[in-house]
């Protein structure tokens, strides 16, 4: 028996949807058929006419016609003043349409940071928020009791964009009829369990403290140019993006984009510090002795990682 699927873009840019896109092996038309997924609609999929596709929300609304997966893209908008107004859909608040699919659905997926936890619009006069989260607090648009019909909460694919390895990984999980083991913040842990650290090709420069202050070379982006991998769960350098690359190994640093409170407030080639220690520093880690640590073993790395110049 195939499951219905819902795809609704509210305030975000459709990324998560270009991500999807990338799927290979399968790619997206092959996964949905593998899973007997039935998308009902996806705004940048979907070739119905809008009296079609208006019919089927009624009739999903209504409870006539099952949803069995909500699948949400882009921040819950609730500006100006808690109206909605600042995105609509017929006339009406997006945000009621919304709540309307999501009691009626057996699962909930917020799709993207944005819909995870408000992304970019979160601290802006559009009102954002996440679909069960605000940021780092649990709660958001549907609150922090809200289960769906299947008695999960929403499950939160962080990113910016969403990798399209996690999402159709745990569609295939629901259509499977497995549970998924999620983190504090509902992400699922087969994805968001590790540190982006963990699996960085740099991680032998940082445990040394090589370290770059300038873009171009080899060794480590931590201490100064705001790599926030030792911080931060996500898939990156488990599931590469075009299955060979990732920020870290492309000399760019991780932007902690899978975090509830990306983006930052602060530069993002900048590492806040205090006497040249990052500010943040991986969990479990005391300062004095982060300091220390790091302290002897830039004194002993070997001069193999020293001499990391690409011109060598």
């Amino acid at each position: 028996m195939s499951l219905n699927l819902y795809w609704l873009q509210t305030g975000g840019c459709g990324g998560d949807t270009m991500s999807l896109l990338s799927a290979e092996s399968p790619n997206l038309i092959e996964a949905m058929a593998l899973l007997d997924l039935k998308i009902l609609w996806h705004p940048s999929l979907s070739n119905l006419r809008i009296a079609d596709m208006e019919k089927i929300l009624d009739h999903l609304v209504s409870g006539d016609q099952s949803l069995d997966i909500l699948c949400v893209e882009g921040a819950v908008i609730r500006g100006p003043g808690g109206t909605g107004m600042y995105d609509t859909f017929k006339g009406k608040p997006k945000k009621d349409l919304i709540a309307s699919l999501a009691k009626r659905s057996a699962y909930v997926v917020a799709v993207g940071t944005c819909a995870s936890y408000g992304g970019i619009g979160a601290d802006g006069v559009v009102e954002a928020t996440g679909m069960q989260f605000s940021k780092w607090t649990k709660g958001g648009f549907l609150g922090e009791n809200f289960a769906a019909r299947s008695g999960a909460p929403v499950i939160n694919l962080a990113g910016c964009p969403a990798h399209h390895e996690v999402t159709i990984g745990v569609l295939s999980a629901i259509a499977a009829g497995r549970q998924l083991e999620l983190d504090q913040y509902h992400r699922p842990l087969s994805w968001y369990g590790m540190l982006v650290h963990q699996g960085c090709t740099r991680n032998e420069y940082h445990e040394y403290r090589v370290e770059e202050k300038d873009f171009g070379e080899k060794g480590c982006l931590f201490f100064y140019k705001g790599c926030h991998g030792p911080l931060v769960y996500g898939p990156c350098n488990k599931n590469l993006w075009n299955r060979r690359s990732s920020k870290t190994r492309a000399g760019v640093p991780c932007f902690g984009c899978t975090r509830p409170d990306f983006p930052q407030t602060y530069p993002f080639f900048e590492t806040q510090n205090i006497e040249g220690v990052p500010i943040e520093l991986p969990n479990g880690v005391k300062r004095a002795h982060y300091m220390a640590y790091k302290g002897m073993a830039a004194a002993a790395a070997p001069e193999r990682l020293k001499a990391r110049k690409t011109n060598i």
